[in-house]
């Protein structure tokens, strides 16, 4: 059995991936989506992969999807459609990744299937961001704006009048707008739900220094029981998106209403790691293994 670890950047996370593949005896590589391309005029399967030319992989777990041109993005995203068309398994697959790595996309599909969520506005427009952050200042709101794509905190600010709007060419042309929530009597605070085939498996509570609870911009982490409004909520957000897997964050606001921020597709799991009682990547990987390739863990870490 022959699994790829698809990312550029191993680091901490592909090395814990590694290793608990390695644990369970699956033969596995890291493999960059940049490296892969079609070939629909010599390849057997229609796809070349690095290492896998004589055969392609049995699994794929994607824990990078590189950035680029759009065209670029595409062709990444269409290897990873390939690959399950073929009938290999992705982790998660590209539709999921399509669904959570789009703000937009997320922010609407929670929204239709009633999960709480924070008020959220998207347009090209500048005039129209103009009047939405006009309104909401009116009647006493902020709003948060942020990349379309992107994660770790980076490129969010708070706009609390219009004319703290950045002009088109500094957002990529598109203006990504969430009512900011205010916080309750415990400052500034929010939760990450980590979930794993439908169910939440850990969860931590986040403080920053600032309004953004992010652990890449050094916010504290503490664990909490994943379990009540918080997993129910984060387990219906995993539904609605189609993750195998995916790291959820959950703010309450000062009216007590919790709702579900942001749906992780890629999510990084370090901080959480320092504070839960089991080993992530493994539980990934079995999860995986199990599912999708029919590879059970050995009966004395199954139940842990």
């Amino acid at each position: 059995m022959r699994v790829v670890i698809a990312t550029d950047d191993p680091g901490w996370h592909g090395e814990r991936l590694q290793a608990a593949f390695a644990a369970r005896g699956v033969d596995n590589s890291f493999v960059s989506l940049r490296q892969c391309r079609l070939d629909l005029g010599h390849s057997r399967d229609g796809i070349v992969i690095p290492g896998f030319e004589l055969r392609l992989p049995d699994g794929v777990f994607v824990r990078q999807v590189p950035g680029g041109t759009l065209e670029q993005v595409v062709l990444r995203l269409d290897i990873l459609h390939a690959l399950k068309a073929l009938g290999i398994p992705v982790y998660n697959d590209g539709r999921a990744i399509e669904r959570t790595v789009d703000k937009a996309m997320t922010s609407f599909l929670l929204s239709r299937a009633g999960v709480p969520t924070p008020a959220t506005w998207v347009t090209e427009s500048h005039s129209e961001a103009r009047a939405i952050v006009e309104r909401e200042a009116a009647a006493g709101a902020e709003v948060v704006m942020k990349p379309l794509f992107g994660s770790r905190g980076v490129g969010l600010r708070r706009v609390r009048n219009a004319d703290e709007l950045p002009p088109a060419e500094q957002c990529a042309g598109v203006y990504y707008l969430q009512r900011f929530i205010e916080p309750g009597p415990d400052g500034y605070r929010d939760w990450r739900v980590f979930v794993i085939a439908g169910r939440a498996v850990a969860a931590m509570q986040r403080r920053g220094q600032d309004w953004i609870n992010n652990v890449a911009l050094g916010a504290a982490c503490e664990a909490v029981p994943a379990e009540g409004t918080l997993a129910q909520m984060a387990e219906s957000a995993c539904r609605e998106v189609g993750t195998d897997y995916a790291g959820v964050d959950l703010m309450r606001g000062r009216d007590d209403v919790t709702r579900v921020v942001e749906v992780n597709g890629i999510p990084a799991w370090r901080g959480l790691q320092s504070v839960c009682g089991f080993d992530v990547a493994q539980r990934l990987v079995d999860d995986f293994l199990l599912r999708y390739l029919g590879q059970h863990a050995p009966s004395s870490v199954a139940s842990a």
